[in-house]
């Protein structure tokens, strides 16, 4: 996209000189008023050519050739070039609603009870817990001082109290869709949520290649402790970003998210 706005500039900037350049020529060669000769420099370039105005002289006729080959060629190159950035802005906006859809489905299957566990068992979430509870007034500032907030957040579940084995069934029940997702081609387009994806089938992983989670030395605790934490933190961030999207168009299913926020205590899909 980058290349395309520059390519576009070079274009405009490249029309304009000509156009410039023609009026001048036209008005110094053909004697033409001001108007005259920028109006002719536009219909020639535009290779529309009404044939109210034309060179009477032979430097004017090849002055007017001169326009037509250069001036036609970044009169479309700016056209191409605008269009294909249009075409692009609505591609890449089907391809995001597409992606926030896979985002909105893993949060809505399996995303919301991993966050649930593990805020559950993270002895420190009630310094920034208040800040977490989204309210449907929250501005773009708000979402992005929370944001901020989270990214000094020192993640710390406790492995010792979460129930690993809880955890580990989730995770299996739910491999075909994780699965599913990570296969997903939108993914492409999503950095920060394909490293989730990473970070959770990995845990996804730690947990299953062992058969017994009790029982296990500090030093494994320790290991299953760094996935959990990294998993929370990326997970976290991915909640609130997806809850800003359905801030911003979907307040209906933002209605619901807030109402099962598993950051705050007192959440309920209860309406009151």
């Amino acid at each position: 996209m980058d290349r395309l706005r520059l390519r576009l500039r070079v274009f405009i900037i490249l029309l304009f000189v000509i156009v410039i350049v023609g009026t001048f020529s036209f008005m110094f060669v053909e004697g033409l008023p001001l108007v005259d000769a920028f109006y002719f420099s536009i219909v020639t370039i535009t290779t529309v050519g009404y044939g109210d105005i034309h060179p009477a002289t032979q430097l004017g006729k090849i002055i007017a050739v001169v326009l037509i080959i250069t001036g036609a060629g970044a009169f479309l190159g700016v056209v191409a070039n605008a269009t294909e950035i249009l075409l692009n802005k609505r591609e890449k906006k089907i391809r995001e609603q597409k992606l926030n859809m896979v985002v909105g489905v893993f949060f809505s299957e399996l995303g919301g009870k991993i966050l649930s566990c593990f805020t559950r068992y993270d002895p420190q979430l009630d310094v920034i817990r208040k800040n977490l509870v989204v309210e449907n007034d929250w501005s773009e500032k708000d979402f992005l001082d929370v944001r901020a907030l989270l990214d000094r957040y020192h993640y710390k579940v406790d492995p010792q109290k979460v129930r690993l084995q809880d955890l580990k069934s989730l995770l299996e029940q739910n491999g075909y869709l994780l699965l599913t997702l990570w296969e997903n081609p939108n993914l492409l387009e999503h950095e920060a949520f394909t490293e989730t994806l990473r970070a959770i089938l990995h845990l996804k992983e730690e947990l299953l290649s062992r058969e017994d989670l009790t029982g296990l030395p500090d030093s494994d605790m320790a290991h299953i402790a760094g996935d959990i934490n990294r998993a929370y933190a990326l997970i976290s961030g991915q909640w609130l970003d997806y809850m800003k999207h359905l801030k911003d168009s979907y307040p209906y299913l933002f209605s619901h998210a807030m109402r099962t926020n598993p950051f705050d205590k007192e959440a309920s899909p209860i309406v009151r």
